[in-house]
């Protein structure tokens, strides 16, 4: 009988410039020390102190501590390398004292090791960031070397090691002058994304960047190659978000400008460089920031005091009415008849309609905006409907309060953005009043599809649920433009939306049932559906997901992604670094961890690397472990699919129920259709409540049937 194999020992390579390669079995729990001590012996090396090893797979260079030894697996190959204190100490030296060429090849090396944190940690503590900031600030640096200068600073600052409020205001001026003039392509995309982090994190950062960074600059960067114009999104971004209330209106009126508009439209979303990830979530966060400002008037009430609101609703009337004829003056009984044919709720006081927080005063100025921009359709709309009788007509001034109210619920205005949403509607950045454009168009449609139900006053909440119908399913396929979202609405008319209901209906239909029968049928049966909900599941892990990374202080990281997977057999979840579009091989991903490691799974706020954050918990979940030295793996799903699956797919692997919304939904639908599938050949029977009773006992069991 052969010997058992040892789970801690691995066959691996190991390679070194100018030498033969060693391949040698790992043991797992040797001390590195004592291997690298092995490997100087077999390459006749001496000071094995200043060797270290390192990965040297493509997308992982990182030198390997105690802390991730148990990523290397059988076939891993490794470089003995100097180790990261004397590659610290040498880089140091030549940046001081090397030439020119010396220079550059150091700042390269520096640029590619600096996303390891066990080498950053070396090379800050041998004051290599102090050396960096200040080349940056004497400003002697050019070309490539300011590039891998300013690049190898961001990776740096990335591992959250030293505070961004140490750097001072000559560096900022100095990293703000270099957005602010013409550069390579990669000096503009450090400098955006230091200047970015800066104002994010830096206390007083902020401050200057707003001062010494015009709009006009970062505009200019929108044109420009798609990382700079990525980082030039994520900068406004940041600048919009620290703003106080009044800048932020000021920013965003002129991001809204034709000019603005013009470049983000043929630059961004006509050239296919929003179909990115990153530049489809800065895009995003950019449009929900913009909205955002439409809160403050969404959140407030109409001030009884209020001359401008009184002055707007005297307006809207005006409008509609006054043009009826010559002599139109009329007295209050006149005023209060026109409220009410204008669709007021309280045609007496219809201020009253605009003290209910949302929509509020957004709902007024989306109305006044409607009647002065689009007079000759407004008085149609609203005489229109003043002609028709009484129960008949839609309420210009109820439809639209109900309308605006919709239409910041679709929108989420007023709600922060998530750091993990990616749709935005293009739509948005092609006027100057977007939000109010989209209301007369849907205010046109509301009144379309009123007339189509034939609808009363009784039926204001079925026409409110069908235009809300209507308004979601067109902004599903975003659309480009207000014409063609106008089109689209166009074609949803009331009867589509009642047939794309009746389809949806029949399509999901559930078995409501609740005879016995059908009762005891869906128990029997149940075991076995959710053994193959199980499956999906376990399927959807092995093809794995790919996640965002962030930062040790629980920041979002961008452009940069990590894939994980569980193995066929469900044994081991394999994970390391990726890119944005690809999706890694088992034997590609760098990292692994048997399933028996992982203790427990935490969801939202019990996530370590959520503590502390008020938001952009509920897609988070985090697999306690316990054996190894990783305390636990962190993960952001990608949207609430996913976060369900892969809950699930841990839970199952856990021997644990599986929990998610999802689940009770797969498991509702495929009990439905297998209960139709088995009921088949009962068709057109009615099946009973109770079953049927049992039958008297015959007088005697005497009998027997003859089988020829």
């Amino acid at each position: 009988m052969p010997g058992m194999k040892d789970t801690n020992i691995v066959k691996i390579a190991v390679e070194m410039t100018d030498q033969v390669p060693q391949l040698i079995e790992f043991n797992q729990k040797q001390p590195l020390a004592g291997i690298i001590q092995e490997l100087c012996n077999g390459w006749s090396l001496t000071d094995p102190e200043q060797y270290a090893l390192q990965f040297s797979e493509n997308n992982n260079r990182n030198y390997i501590t105690e802390k991730n030894r148990n990523e290397i697996k059988n076939g891993s190959v490794l470089r003995l390398q100097y180790s990261p204190s004397k590659t610290a100490q040498d880089i140091l030296h030549k940046l001081n004292l090397g030439s020119q060429e010396e220079k550059s090849q150091a700042l390269q090396k520096l640029t590619n090791l600096s996303a390891d944190m066990t080498f950053a940690l070396d090379f800050i503590n041998k004051q290599g960031l102090a050396l960096i900031i200040r080349q940056i600030e004497g400003g002697k640096c050019k070309g490539s070397i300011l590039a891998h200068t300013l690049l190898s600073f961001v990776e740096l600052m990335e591992h959250g090691i030293v505070s961004w409020d140490i750097l001072e205001g000559n560096f900022i001026s100095r990293v703000a002058g270099l957005v602010n003039t013409a550069q390579e392509s990669q000096v503009t995309q450090a400098a955006l994304s230091i200047l970015e982090n800066v104002v994010l994190n830096s206390s007083e950062g902020y401050g200057q960047v707003e001062r010494e960074v015009p709009v006009p600059s970062l505009i200019t960067h929108l044109q420009a190659a798609p990382v700079v114009q990525q980082n030039a999104v994520a900068l406004i971004n940041a600048l919009l978000l620290k703003a106080d209330v009044a800048k932020r209106r000021v920013l965003a009126t002129t991001l809204a400008s034709k000019q603005v508009r013009s470049v983000i439209q043929h630059n961004i979303l006509q050239t296919g460089a929003a179909e990115g990830a990153e530049m489809a979530h800065q895009l995003y966060v950019l449009q929900t920031l913009m909205l955002g400002l439409l809160e403050q008037r969404m959140m407030t009430k109409m001030d009884p005091q209020d001359q401008d609101g009184h002055e707007k609703i005297k307006e809207l009337r005006r409008i509609a009415f006054d043009g009826e004829g010559p002599g139109g003056a009329r007295g209050p009984s006149g005023f209060t008849r026109d409220y009410k044919k204008l669709g007021f709720k309280n045609d007496i006081n219809p201020a009253l309609d605009f003290i209910e927080t949302p929509p509020g005063l957004l709902a007024l100025d989306c109305m006044i905006y409607f009647a002065r921009t689009y007079p000759d359709g407004y008085t149609k709309l609203v005489l229109e409907n003043s002609c028709r009788a009484d129960e008949h007509e839609c309420p210009f001034g109820r439809a639209s309060v109900e309308l605006v109210r919709i239409l910041c619920d679709l929108l989420a205005i007023g709600e922060a953005p998530s750091e993990q949403g990616q749709a935005f509607q293009p739509l948005f950045f092609t006027h100057d009043h977007p939000f109010e454009e989209c209301f007369y168009i849907c205010i046109m449609l509301l009144n379309k599809t009123w007339k189509e139900m034939r609808a009363t006053a009784e039926d204001f909440g079925k026409v409110a649920s069908v235009v809300r119908e209507q308004i979601v399913r067109a902004l599903t396929l975003s659309p480009a433009s207000l014409d063609q979202l106008k089109a689209r609405l166009q074609v949803l008319t009331y009867s589509e939306i009642t047939a794309l209901w009746q389809q949806e209906r029949t399509s999901r239909e559930e078995w409501e049932s609740h005879a016995r029968p059908i009762v005891e049928l869906r128990e029997q049966i149940t075991p076995e559906i959710l053994g193959l909900i199980k499956q999906q599941r376990l399927a959807f892990l092995v093809e794995g997901t790919r996640f965002t990374k962030y930062s040790a202080r629980g920041q979002r990281i961008k452009d940069k992604f990590w894939y994980m997977r569980l193995s066929p057999n469900h044994k081991v979840l394999h994970y390391g670094d990726c890119d944005e579009k690809s999706a890694p091989t088992i034997e590609e991903l760098g990292s692994k961890l048997t399933v028996s490691d992982v203790r427990a799974l935490l969801v939202g706020r019990d996530c370590p690397h959520m503590r502390g954050r008020k938001s952009s918990h509920h897609l988070a979940f985090s697999l306690a472990l316990e054996g190894v030295d990783l305390q636990s793996l962190d993960c952001v799903a990608p949207d609430e699919l996913t976060l369900a699956y892969w809950t699930d797919g841990i839970n199952t692997l856990l021997g644990q129920r599986m929990q998610s919304r999802e689940t009770d939904k797969d498991l509702d639908t495929l009990l439905s259709m297998e209960i139709k599938l088995r009921l088949l050949d009962a068709e057109g029977v009615t099946i009973p409540q109770d079953p049927p009773p049992i039958p008297p006992d015959p007088p005697n069991y005497q009998f027997c049937y003859d089988l020829k």
